[in-house]
């Protein structure tokens, strides 16, 4: 990717779970962008010539021992600089200024007031003014480098927003790159468009191109195995596969009980019907069932069904025959939860995709074309490869499927409970009109059950609860608001059409940044 002739931004990761926000916001811009470890930094940098550099945020202090920084190359290479939280401070540090630890540390929604003017808020934010950030730190700036002015500040950060117009670099305490920080997505595009210059001509159809390319690189004449999930991001990365190798891949379909009603199904007819791949249908319901019995543990389970995907995909490659490359559907948010496998900081939530590689006995590579993409991006790649839409717009089902959203131990009539309400609840909101306004909406069978009265008889029954949540990347997420009513009316046809539920609640959590899983 880094040789073709888009503008080209790097992102020199310091380990924020956020990090991937920042390349959303440049991709929004239509500019290509590249995430590397700061570990990598000065090699990716010298191969990529990027036109500009971010530097993240993270979870470590500059004042430690061996602090991450990015290399001296990246400022002396004349190329604009944007500094994100971590990155701040990394700048100051690097460039003559002071950064202290010690004061109030900061985490969650602020205030800032603009100083100064400076062409980082040009038509965004005004001197004088003051406008709601998202905080993440526990030191701060308190002496500027030679060169910069101190364009905005803060109660915890007085050193807020730092400037050095000659040189083009600037950098931020606060985070840009969540929706938390109501502007900060103009702040990015004001560095992005108007101070780098760039032209904004990477799309969804250059990525298709690309990829293809790259794809057939990386296979050869290679066999290809992709296992499909039965959810979207497993799909498009095997339409994708197909458009760039043709025969030579091969698709799994694992139907291990787990799905919604009627999804493999689904799967099946899109599949061999619309798009004539050849797949193989593995009924591998006993098995799963069988090994998750008496499960109750959700990394368990997790931990379980992986093993057992993996085992499947195994048998069937050497059925086959000739599989060099196993093909998933990984997606970045997937990458970065589970970046521990790998000994980054963050928790590991999704232990269910093999992002840290495959077992060696499988002696097969993996193939992960959509490994940089949020889930909006890959609905868009789906629409550009001629996926219907009912099918790309589908909310996110997790790898595990209906076993995480039955905590608790796993039985067939637990899940054909659950599955049944599951699919009541999404017609409703269908028939309402609110399906594509959700980011993912789904029921889970909680382990608890409720005496109730029903007609004349009373009842011993399961608890079931209903999530829906909007998002645009996944990283973060809201409660939707629904009507009472609406509630009501779905309450009223489960409890009335599936047997062994008799009370129904709604989650209003959310999910702000840096936290973990909402499944």
């Amino acid at each position: 990717m880094s040789e073709t002739s888009h503008d080209k931004i790097l992102i020199v990761d310091f380990g924020s779970q956020v990090t991937q926000l920042i390349a959303r916001r440049v991709r929004e811009e239509g500019v290509y962008s590249e995430i590397v470890p700061f570990q990598n930094a000065a090699a990716a940098f010298a191969a990529m010539k990027p036109q500009a550099v971010i530097l993240s945020g993270g979870p470590a202090s500059v004042l430690d021992k061996d602090a991450p920084l990015a290399p001296q190359a990246i400022y002396d290479a004349g190329v604009p600089v944007l500094g994100i939280c971590y990155g701040e401070q990394a700048m100051a540090q690097q460039l003559g200024g002071k950064v202290e630890g010690g004061h109030h540390r900061e985490f969650g929604r602020a205030e800032v007031e603009i100083t100064e003017d400076t062409k980082l808020f040009d038509g965004v934010w005004k001197k004088g003014e003051k406008y709601p950030v998202w905080m993440s730190h526990g030191d701060r700036v308190t002496k500027l480098p030679p060169g910069f002015r101190a364009v905005a500040t803060s109660p915890n950060a007085p050193i807020a927003v730092i400037a050095d117009e000659a040189r083009k670099f600037y950098a931020a305490q606060f985070h840009l790159e969540v929706v938390h920080t109501p502007h900060g997505a103009a702040l990015l595009r004001n560095f992005v468009r108007n101070i780098v210059g760039c032209r904004g001509d990477w799309t969804m159809r250059a990525f298709r191109d690309e990829s293809i390319d790259k794809i057939r690189k990386q296979v050869g004449k290679g066999r290809v195995i992709c296992g499909l999930s039965g959810g979207v991001d497993s799909a498009v990365a095997a339409v994708l596969i197909h458009e760039a190798i043709g025969e030579q891949l091969t698709c799994v379909f694992v139907d291990h009980g787990l799905l919604r009603l009627g999804e493999a199904e689904q799967v099946v007819t899109l599949f061999r019907d619309s798009y004539n791949i050849p797949l193989v249908h593995v009924e591998a319901e006993e098995l799963f069932l069988r090994e998750l019995a008496g499960v109750t543990d959700p990394e368990q389970k997790r931990k379980t069904i992986g093993k057992l995907f993996i085992d499947v995909f195994d048998a069937e490659a050497k059925k086959i025959g000739g599989a060099e490359f196993l093909a998933q559907g990984t997606l970045y948010p997937d990458v970065i939860e589970s970046v521990s496998f790998t000994g980054g900081p963050s928790v590991t939530i999704k232990s269910h995709h093999n992002v840290g590689g495959l077992p060696v006995r499988m002696h097969m590579k993996l193939v992960e074309p959509l490994r940089e993409l949020f889930k909006d991006e890959v609905r868009a790649l789906g629409r550009e490869l001629g996926l219907p839409e009912k099918f790309v717009g589908r909310h996110p089902f997790p790898g595990p499927g209906l076993a995480i959203r039955c905590p608790g131990e796993i039985t067939r009539e637990k899940l054909d409970i659950l599955r049944l309400a599951d699919n009541i609840y999404i017609e409703e909101i269908r028939r309402a009109g609110l399906y594509d306004d959700i980011w993912q909406a789904f029921a889970v069978l909680l382990p608890v059950r409720t005496v109730g009265v029903m007609g004349d008889g009373r009842t011993y029954d399961f608890v079931l609860g209903l999530r829906a949540v909007t998002s645009t990347d996944g990283m973060t997420a809201d409660f939707y608001p629904f009507d009472m009513g609406f509630i009501g009316r779905v309450a009223t046809r489960i409890i009335n059409e599936v047997k062994g539920v008799n009370r129904v609640v709604y989650d209003v959590t959310s999910k702000p940044p840096g936290t973990i899983e909402w499944e």
